[in-house]
């Protein structure tokens, strides 16, 4: 049992030193292509943890030998290591939308807070990624605060150049 034990914990001590020195030691083990991840330090911390710890709790509960412990340690270790694989696999294939740009603005609608001068700069409320966000903006006609208005163009990352929107 103290064989089964040192697996268990070995593979804990091995997923802590994988979580820590993330990506250090990641190149050792290089798997075909298409099993990408198959032989990382995370999913051999998984399956060897499994095996000892699973062996160790059947050969106490059930009085089996040791090759049967073995055998079963190994059948769920190598569950835990395929789980482990499928998760990160599933993290690393999340794709997100893209992020923001400026001309995604453009033609979106949004609200003086401050008002802006002819010719001149005030600040304009637009909602950028879903998420409200203060511009400066730029208009070729005076704009008065609380006014609508449309992004005609962004110059930079944060101003617009706006025109009021008429009703």
């Amino acid at each position: 049992m103290g064989w089964f034990l040192g697996l268990g914990i070995a593979g804990l001590v091995l997923l802590v030193l994988a979580l820590i020195f993330d990506g250090v030691l990641e190149g050792i083990f290089d798997a075909p292509a298409g099993l990408d991840g198959l032989l990382s330090l995370p999913v051999i911390a998984g399956f060897v943890s499994m095996l000892g710890f699973t062996g160790a709790l059947t050969l106490g509960a059930t009085g089996l030998g040791t090759a049967a412990a073995s055998g079963i340690g190994a059948v769920a270790g190598a569950g835990a290591g395929w789980a482990t694989w499928r998760f990160s696999r599933a993290l690393m294939s999340d794709r997100g939308a893209d992020a923001p740009r400026g001309e995604d603005l453009v033609g979106s609608t949004g609200t003086v807070v401050t008002g802006i001068p002819a010719d001149g700069y005030g600040e304009v409320l637009l909602y950028h990624g879903g998420r409200p966000t203060k511009f400066a903006a730029r208009s070729s006609a005076p704009v008065a605060r609380g006014a609508e208005v449309w992004v005609e163009s962004t110059p930079s990352a944060t101003s617009v150049v706006v025109r009021p929107v008429e009703h």
